[in-house]
């Protein structure tokens, strides 16, 4: 397999939700029961080593220090994605996961929903994906189609329809974690592309804010600038939460809610009991379209 930056990402917020389930059902920021066994061996020793609550601190804690707030972010934003499918499930007729990497989210479904679920994703993690999931389940559920796609050259309708996609599905996309890596040209193509999605289908999406993108503003995250920045500039686009609703309804998008890290703490973390900051670097969005 070909080595990529960013798909080298996708193992981070795995990690995360696996170690959440290590912490009391009323203490959990995101609830995942399959994340451990999706991670190759070495990453599921750690997270099963999280099971003491003294690594777990270091490990969270050992977060913090490389992305302040970061730990909430990401795993509030899944089950932000889960509330938001879960209130429209009943409304959409598939779920279209981009940039899926390692997540779970279609295989749990599986257990109580035949709606189809396409797991978009570069080559490289469609192969590790499929590979993890013949280990982990004996193979996907029927439900589920893996579509590889290069989301800087590839059209992605033409793509899914290749896999089976009805091109008339009012669909519930999740586009977490993944427009930061992308160019702002790529970015712009995948949503003229949304834009032909029916009335009716909902976008749930993540972004990281331009200023820190541009280095404008680092909110307290030097060494992660550094990384996604300077060293190797993974991360490309950016957008300001002040223009979202703007971008988005340029392509035919009703931005519904937008969710920052007052939101989060106030919605996830709080009822938890867990004193935990939110990162004002990452965004999430919900839009329907029109």
């Amino acid at each position: 397999m070909s080595r990529n930056p960013a798909a080298a990402t996708a193992f981070g917020p795995i990690v995360l939700s696996a170690v959440e389930q290590h912490e009391r059902a009323d203490r959990r920021l995101v609830d995942d029961d399959l994340a451990a066994a999706f991670l190759p061996l070495p990453l599921r020793l750690l997270v099963a080593a999280t099971r003491w609550p003294r690594l777990r601190r270091a490990v969270i804690g050992a977060s913090e220090r490389s992305g302040p707030g970061l730990w909430a972010n990401l795993t509030c934003r899944k089950r932000y994605v889960e509330d938001n499918l879960r209130h429209a499930l009943a409304d959409v007729d598939a779920v279209v996961v981009l940039g899926a990497g390692l997540d779970t989210l279609a295989y749990r479904m599986a257990r109580v929903s035949d709606v189809p679920v396409y797991e978009v994703d570069l080559p490289v993690n469609v192969a590790r994906k499929h590979d993890v999931v013949a280990r982990v389940l004996g193979g996907p559920p029927p439900s589920v189609v893996l579509v590889p796609i290069d989301f800087e050259r590839d059209d992605l309708f033409a793509v899914l329809a290749a896999h089976g996609y009805p091109p008339d599905a009012r669909a519930f996309f999740v586009w977490e974690g993944v427009t930061q890596y992308l160019t702002e040209s790529a970015v712009r193509a995948t949503f003229a592309q949304l834009a032909g999605a029916p009335a009716g289908s909902r976008l749930d999406l993540t972004y990281v804010r331009a200023d820190f993108i541009s280095g404008a503003d680092l909110y307290g995250a030097t060494s992660l600038y550094r990384r996604f920045r300077q060293r190797r500039q993974i991360w490309k686009f950016g957008l300001a939460p002040e223009d979202a609703e703007d971008f988005l309804e340029g392509y035919g998008w009703r931005l519904v809610e937008q969710l920052g890290p007052n939101e989060l703490r106030e919605r996830y973390v709080r009822p938890t009991g867990r004193d935990l900051p939110a990162s004002e670097i990452e965004w999430s969005a919900y839009a329907e379209k029109r």
